[in-house]
């Protein structure tokens, strides 16, 4: 009892003494913003599925997102930073646990004759031997421990949302990039429809000159637009390729991978999609469950800060052989042994502490603000894709009129044209016309399921929160 009574009273003095350090008043917190509160619909909505994609019908797309989703240095990096949090998360863990290590240490030793040491080891060389087995457990009395496992749970959390993130915007540039080749595919298909429209044009052209009917104005200008079909049909040729580079590196790929993909764009099918912004947003974007973790681990972090300012207490115990000369290391009289408690507490640090949860303080407000930002943008995304694809429908309605009226006027000013009743330079103009109709309907139908993607994204592309 009697040796029980000091630590007692050291612990007790200590504690008497915590005030000497203390945390200070904490300033006004930031808010985090709701979606409701920012207009989001309460309906959920059930779009989209997480195979999104799939929904458009076509098998080599999907085959090249899985396979981009399967081997994408991107997403491996994005894998690599979640093993890295893991990784604190176990040394976070590790710390809780009572810790115990073995030292061994064997010397060969002159003592110094003008020391502390008297003789007949002033002077005198002998082995100096020590073997010891310490362990030591920390108390976790206030929560310091624990706070920064839960920081490092929340850093684990965010970085499994951010490697899902990073696999929504992978399967989003894919399409995209699918996408823009279909255009370009559907664009060049257009330009040799055009060039072999043109060449029939230039061939009447020669009937009429021959007949002498037309002059070589007119041949001139037939056979630049052939000319400037074959322009036309090798700059996409080369944009298609440099497209077909694009995708082969978001799929993993060597850039001569996909060589051979021309895909279609008219059999793509357009999804279903939902009539207004969802609620449940929140729950749908990692990008936003990532930021609301860090949040969660940045007010962690003030509570282990908070925490320093309190005493650490640690159970301390060792058992071990201590001895002069190797003869009687391992006698009986050499075991040395003790246990006891070990307490730290800061009294006067200079301000560290105070400025060190100042710092923690700052790093809430700024995942806060950070958790917001990415909030306003989620919905600001959504709603300009949303926006878009309802102005390309109406843009689509119109334009079949146009690309209908654009074809009948160009075939009756062919057909006066060859009556001779009319002139060449109508002819060109009506070309020009049905040439531009087309590749508008060619523009908004890719626009269409562009926007269709970016609203996918922006709904979270199908990720769910668990």
């Amino acid at each position: 009892m009697k040796r029980a009574i000091p630590p007692l009273l050291a612990l007790a003095a200590a504690l008497a003494l915590a005030a000497c350090a203390t945390p200070g008043p904490a300033g006004e917190a930031r808010a985090l913003l709701r979606p409701a509160a920012l207009g989001a619909d309460a309906a959920n909505a059930p779009w989209p599925e997480a195979r999104w994609w799939s929904a458009w019908g076509d098998a080599k797309l999907d085959a090249i997102v899985e396979q981009a989703l399967a081997g994408s240095p991107g997403l491996r990096s994005a894998e690599e930073r979640l093993r890295l949090a893991r990784s604190a998360v176990d040394a976070s863990r590790a710390v809780e646990r009572p810790q115990a290590k073995l030292s061994v240490e064997l010397s060969d030793q002159r003592f110094t004759e003008n020391g502390l040491i008297p003789p007949p080891l002033a002077g005198s060389t002998e082995w100096n031997n020590s073997a010891q087995i310490a362990a030591s457990w920390e108390l976790d009395l206030f929560g310091r421990r624990r706070a920064e496992l839960d920081a490092a749970i929340g850093q684990v959390r965010a970085a499994q949302a951010d490697a899902q993130a990073a696999r929504v915007l992978l399967a989003s540039q894919v399409a995209a990039t699918y996408v823009d080749l279909a255009r370009l595919a559907e664009a060049k298909r257009i330009a040799a429809e055009s060039q072999a429209q043109r060449e029939q044009v230039l061939a009447l052209v020669r009937q009429r000159i021959a007949a002498g009917l037309d002059t070589r104005v007119e041949l001139r200008q037939a056979e630049g637009l052939v000319a400037q079909s074959r322009v036309e049909i090798e700059a996409l040729a080369e944009a298609a390729a440099r497209t077909r580079h694009a995708l082969a590196e978001l799929a993993g790929q060597g850039p001569n991978a996909y060589d051979d993909l021309s895909p279609a764009l008219a059999p793509i099918r357009s999804a279903p999609l939902p009539a207004a912004l969802p609620a449940d947003l929140i729950g749908r974007r990692a990008d936003l469950v990532a930021q609301r973790w860090r949040v969660d681990a940045a007010t962690a972090q003030v509570d282990a800060a908070k925490a320093q300012f309190y005493p650490d207490i640690n159970l301390v115990a060792f058992v071990g052989l201590s001895s002069l000369g190797l003869d009687r290391f391992i006698e009986a009289g050499s075991r040395t042994y003790g246990v006891g408690p070990a307490l730290h507490l800061p009294l006067f640090d200079g301000g560290r502490l105070r400025a060190q949860l100042d710092a923690r303080r700052i790093d809430v407000d700024a995942a806060v603000d950070a958790y917001n930002g990415a909030l306003l943008r989620a919905l600001r995304e959504v709603a300009d894709e949303v926006s878009s694809l309802q102005a390309i429908e109406r843009q689509q309605q119109a334009q079949a009129e146009a690309s209908a009226a654009a074809e009948a006027a160009y075939e009756l000013a062919l057909q006066r044209y060859q009556a001779g009743l009319g002139n060449f330079l109508v002819v060109l103009t009506a070309q020009t016309n049905v040439l531009a109709q087309r590749r508008a309907a060619s523009d908004l139908k890719a626009r269409h399921l562009a926007a269709e993607i970016g609203l996918a994204r922006a709904l979270g592309g199908g990720y769910q929160d668990a």
